[in-house]
This record gives structure tokens, C-alpha cells and sequence, in this order.
């Protein structure tokens, strides 16, 4: 299969091509079958070079070109296929074939639908050049890429001014740590002399005994990965992100952006195992991210809000389990959430198809008899990302807190209370949407139907894979062998060494998973209450609010913080460089040099007078200047 890796990424890359030409000329059929089919036979290939993986063991790297070449520096265009990024290739494939083939039905009236096509297989590009690449350059434009097309999905609709405002202001946010990670490039090319991975992870014991500034280079690269994956403080564009078509939430909020910041992280775990600073500050950012977004969950009343801080809130846990050095069981989140999350999105797509874009839930209710498929799939993805066995966030999620208990009573504590919310916000959803009387418009009413066929294929597979996939994470206590694990290993391995493995007893185990399945069963009890019993619906943005709530459903007035502390500032600071630096300053001198050369050329061409007299007279004046100069001179010089 090696020398067919180099299609993996190149299938989608055409496919952009030919959806781009041929947007405004090829029937939307045809534009949608080639966006899908292109993403599914890299599917395929991945699936084969998944297999050779496993059954060999033996990585696979892919050398294309010399890419930069400086004296005895050099910087191939290679793949590395290893058992991390095999994985990845499953899941962007997978996944976003699904995602394309919804797209099909969810977008066929868009008048961009090729356009939005293109932008979907170029996504999909970058997305795979990312993980694929053998070098942290190749992973950077990768990167880039998908800021870029993120940017664009973002503002699809960018005759929106809001929706192009979110576009930019995810360009933006993820410029900042991008710079980080930039940095962190440059220092690892100084320290190591390459950008490799297979060059840089065994020097890097030995680079640290010698000095090497690895708590800066990982800090840094961690700086990218807030950005990317969008933690404390860089993590407002992700819910503004919503703007977006709802496939494109599910693309970037599911199988690939966000989680790049995981993937390379993972895959640069020795790095941040030899720098335990590091870990604690990821863990610590990582809690803190977790916790926070479930607090503004908790009271938003858009659909897609809600599933949004929902995202932010998995990824902090899955930051958490590699800052506690659970690298294994950070990627399992990373896997399980790539299902039930991309169904939930496109669950909630479906809810909005049917109520004919309408995405608040305060107008929903009493959908499940209407769109059966829709409620029954989205039910299981709220069942697997609350954490209830057997379910695949289950496991997934314990094994993280599992290792936050073993390295800290406090990340344990904070992140199973967490779990709990995560619970209680995911039935509200549920309940508000599917449960009770219908309060939406009798237009609307009339309207609600079930999607079509390929919008609920996805759902159905997605549906099966959120309930069985914690099945290849089994912990032992359970009876199980972790089979990722044992897949994972060699990855890992390097670290393992060093860190050791997560310890505890069964009877510890069976503690730590029975509260947390209990905290979650009580949350969607509370939810059940309030929402279904009470039949308690939450205010109009008008209503006043309890102050915490308030907060909340604010959240937290973050936006409006940056906007005072950040962004009118720098307003401020460019309207001075503008108006005073600038224009009386730079353009002052400039304009003012022009202005008296021009002033002065005025004076001067008075002398142009066209009389013979006077020229004569100056030619006369300019002799007897000459003359008292030579004069001068001579008697200077005492001659």
C-alpha cells in the first residue's frame, strides 16, 4: 500500500479542484457524488494502510520531494503513517465521507453548493496533510490549511455581516496561537537541528540532559494548541463558529480542527513528558476550559450553542488526560467525540431542517414522535457523551478521570462535577427539544418532517459507532483488554517509561466509575424534573434572570471583557498611529518634503522670463560670482 499513500490526501484535493471549476456548471448531484466518492475511497486506503499497520507494526514513511534544501539542511515532502496517525486517517475519512454525504441532502438548495463542496474537500485536504506529515513544517501547512478553510466554511453565508464577523474573528483568534506554535518550529530547528520527528523524539532525552529549552518549546507549542483547539483564553471563536452550515459545525467540530491540537500534542509526547511544567499547565488550562463551558452550557437556548460549549468542554478533558500524561485514554476522547459529537451536530441539523431553520429550543418540543430516526439517534449520542455504560463516552471519559485521580484528588473532584453538568445540559437539550408540547409556529408545526435518507444514513452509523466503540477501550477491571492501548503502545512507549503506568485497584476503580455514572444518572434525573415534570421552559432573552444565571447565559460577559480589554484599546492605539503617526508624522514629513520642493520649483521658474536682457544680466551676475569665489580661494591659499 505505499505507494498508494500519497492518494489519501490528493483524492480531496481533486475533488476541491473539479467542485471548484465546475461549481457553476455541473448538475448538484454530480458535484456531491464526486465531493463523497473522492473522501471514501481515501477512506478505503486508509482502511488498507490501517491494517498493514497493524499487522506489521512497522511504520510507513513516504518520502515525495526534497522539499528544502540549505547546505546539509534538509526538509523532505514525506508522510510518516504510523499507529497515531492511521487512526486519524480512519476518523477525517470516515467520518467526513458521513459528513459529505449528509451535506448532500442538508445543503441541496443552497445556491453555493458546489462552492460548498470545494471548501469541504479542500478542509479535508489540510486536514490529512496535517496528520500525515513526517515533519512539524508539513504538519504546519497543514494547519494553516485548515485555519484557512475554516475561516471560509465559517462565512460561507458572508452576506450575513455576523456570520462574517464570526469568520474572522476565528481567523484571528487562531492567528495567536499559531504564532506560538511558529515559534516553538523554530526553536525545536535550533535546538535540533531538524523539524523531523523521527530526528527530534530520540535526541530529546538526551537534548534535555544538555540544556535544551524544552519547557519554552512545549509551552509555545502548546500556546498553538489553545488556539486550535479552542481552551482558556483563546476559545470564544469556537462558539461563534456556529455561524456556519450545520455540516460544517459537525467537520470542525467533530473529526478535525479542534482536535489537531490534541493529535500534535500526542504525537509529540516525549517532548512533554520530559517537561512536567508543562504537563501541569496543560492540565491545569485543560480543567479549567472543561469546567467553564459546561457553566455557560447550562443556560443556552440555541441548539447549536449548546452542543458548541460542549465541544470546548470535551476538548478541555481531553486536555486534561494529556496533562496528566493519560495519552492513551486523551486520544480515545479524541475518537469516541469524533462520533457521538459529529452526530449530535448533525442530529441537530437534522432538528433544524425539520423546524425549517429554526434553532431555538424554547420553540421546539415533542419532536420524538415526529422525526423518529433523528430522536432515537441523537438520544444515543446525548447517552455516550453523558458517560453512561455502556455507551463509548463511558469509557473513554473514566479513563481520564481515572488518571486525574491518581495524579491529583483535585482534578478528579472538579472533573467527574463536570461530567455531571455535562449530563444535566446534554438531557436539557434533549428534553426541551424532543419532550413536552410543541411551542413553536403552526407554519412550523405543519412543516416538521423527518430528513431524508442521506441525511439519516449518517446518523444510524454514527448512532452505532457512539455505542460501540468504548468497546476497543475495556479496562481491565471490567474484564476487558484495551486493545487501543496495545495498538497505541509503541506510540507511547518513550513516555510510558518515564511516567509509568496509571495504577489503581479495582475496588478504586469501581468507586471512581460508580460515582461518576451515578453523578451523570442524577443530573439527567434533575434535568428530567425540571424539564419534563415542570414542564419548565427558559425565559425569553428579555426576562430577568437569578444573577448566576445571568452569568451564564451571558457567558460570563467574556466577549465583552475582550472587547473593553483587548479590542478597544488596540482601536485606540491604531486611530493614534493613524491619525497622529501616520498622517501628521510619516505622511507630514514625506507630504511636507513634496510641498516645499514644489514651492520652491514655483519660485525658481520666475527666473524662465524669456527677456535676452535678463539672462544676459544673471549670465554677467554668475561671472563675477565665479571671480570673487577664485579670489577668495587664491588668497586663502596664499598664493
Amino acid at each position: 500500500m505505499d505507494n498508494l499513500i500519497w492518494l489519501i490526501p490528493v483524492l480531496p484535493l481533486a475533488g476541491f479542484v473539479i467542485n471548484g471549476l465546475g461549481r457553476n456548471t455541473l448538475p448538484k448531484n454530480l458535484i456531491g457524488a464526486i465531493g463523497s466518492l473522492l473522501v471514501l475511497v481515501s477512506f478505503g486506503i486508509s482502511v488498507a494502510t490501517f491494517f498493514q499497520i497493524k499487522n506489521s507494526g512497522v511504520p510507513v514513511e513516504v518520502t515525495l520531494f526534497d522539499w528544502i534544501a540549505v547546505g546539509d539542511f534538509h526538509i523532505p515532502f514525506a508522510f510518516l503513517i504510523d499507529h497515531l496517525s492511521s487512526i486519524m486517517l480512519l476518523i477525517i475519512t470516515g467520518v467526513g465521507f458521513l459528513i459529505h454525504l449528509y451535506s448532500i441532502g442538508y445543503m441541496h438548495d443552497d445556491n453555493g453548493f458546489g462552492k460548498f463542496f470545494a471548501y469541504l474537500n479542500l478542509f479535508v485536504f489540510f486536514m490529512l496533510l496535517l496528520v500525515m506529515g513526517s515533519n512539524y513544517l508539513v504538519m504546519f501547512i497543514g494547519w494553516e490549511g485548515v485555519g484557512l478553510c475554516s475561516y471560509l466554511l465559517i462565512g460561507f453565508w458572508y452576506t450575513n455581516p455576523s456570520y462574517a464577523d464570526a469568520a474572522k474573528k476565528a481567523f484571528i483568534m487562531n492567528r495567536i496561537g499559531d504564532l506560538g506554535f511558529l515559534i516553538g518550529i523554530f526553536l525545536l530547528m535550533n535546538t535540533f537541528g531538524s523539524v523531523a520527528f523521527n530526528d527530534i523524539f530520540p535526541k530529546a532525552t538526551g537534548a534535555v540532559a544538555a540544556g535544551a529549552p524544552i519547557v519554552l518549546i512545549t509551552l509555545l507549542l502548546f500556546v498553538g494548541a489553545v488556539g486550535k483547539s479552542a481552551q482558556l483564553p483563546l476559545f470564544t471563536w469556537l462558539p461563534d463558529a456556529m455561524a456556519g452550515p450545520t455540516p460544517v459545525s459537525a467537520l470542525i467540530h467533530a473529526a478535525t480542527m479542534v482536535t489537531a491540537g490534541i493529535y500534535m500534542i500526542a504525537r509529540s509526547n516525549i517532548l512533554f513528558t520530559l517537561a512536567p511544567d508543562t504537563m501541569e499547565v496543560i492540565a491545569i488550562v485543560g480543567l479549567a476550559t472543561a469546567a467553564f463551558a459546561a457553566l455557560i452550557a447550562l443556560t443556552q437556548t440555541d441548539i447549536k450553542k449548546v452542543l458548541a460549549y460542549s465541544t470546548v468542554s470535551q476538548l478541555g478533558y481531553m486536555f486534561l488526560g494529556l496533562g496528566v500524561g493519560a495519552y492513551t485514554g486523551a486520544f480515545f476522547h479524541v475518537l469516541t467525540h469524533a462520533f457521538f459529537k459529529a452526530l449530535l451536530f448533525l442530529g441537530a441539523g437534522s432538528v433544524i431542517h425539520a423546524m425549517g431553520g429554526e434553532q431555538d429550543m424554547r420553540k421546539m418540543g415533542g419532536l420524538k414522535g415526529k422525526i423518529k430516526v433523528t430522536f432515537i439517534t441523537m438520544l444515543v449520542g446525548t447517552i455516550a457523551i453523558a458517560g453512561i455504560p455502556p455507551f463509548s463516552g463511558f469509557f473513554s471519559k473514566d479513563e481520564i478521570l481515572a488518571a486525574a485521580f491518581a495524579h491529583s484528588t483535585t482534578f478528579y473532584v472538579v472533573g467527574v462535577i463536570t461530567a455531571g453538568l455535562t449530563s444535566f445540559y446534554m438531557f436539557r437539550m434533549m428534553y426541551l427539544t424532543f419532550w413536552g408540547k410543541f411551542r413553536g409556529t403552526h407554519e412550523q408545526e405543519h412543516h416538521v418532517h423527518e430528513s431524508p435518507a442521506n441525511m439519516t444514513i449518517p446518523l444510524i452509523i454514527l448512532a452505532i459507532l457512539s455505542a460501540i466503540a468504548g468497546m476497543i477501550g475495556v479496562p481491565a477491571v471490567l474484564g476487558g483488554h484495551h486493545e487501543l492501548g496495545a495498538y497505541l503502545a509503541p506510540v507511547f512507549e518513550a513516555s510510558t517509561k518515564i511516567l509509568g503506568e496509571h495504577e489503581l485497584s479495582h475496588s478504586t476503580e469501581w468507586v471512581l466509575m460508580g460515582a461518576s455514572v451515578l453523578l451523570a444518572l442524577i443530573a439527567m434525573g434533575l434535568a428530567y424534573t425540571k424539564y419534563v415534570s415542570k414542564n419548565h421552559v427558559p425565559v425569553s432573552d428579555e426576562a430577568e434572570r437569578p444573577a448566576l444565571s445571568n452569568l451564564s447565559y451571558h457567558k460570563f460577559y467574556i466577549d465583552e471583557l475582550y472587547d473593553k480589554v483587548i479590542r478597544k484599546p488596540l482601536d485606540a492605539i491604531s486611530v493614534f498611529f493613524y491619525k497622529v503617526v501616520e498622517q501628521l508624522g510619516i505622511d507630514g514629513f514625506v507630504n511636507g518634503l513634496g510641498k516645499s520642493t514644489l514651492d520652491t520649483s514655483k519660485g525658481l521658474r520666475l527666473l524662465q522670463t524669456g527677456n535676452v536682457g535678463f539672462y544676459i544680466f544673471m549670465m554677467v551676475l554668475g561671472i563675477i560670482a565665479i571671480l570673487v569665489y577664485s579670489l577668495i580661494k587664491i588668497n586663502a591659499l596664499g598664493v
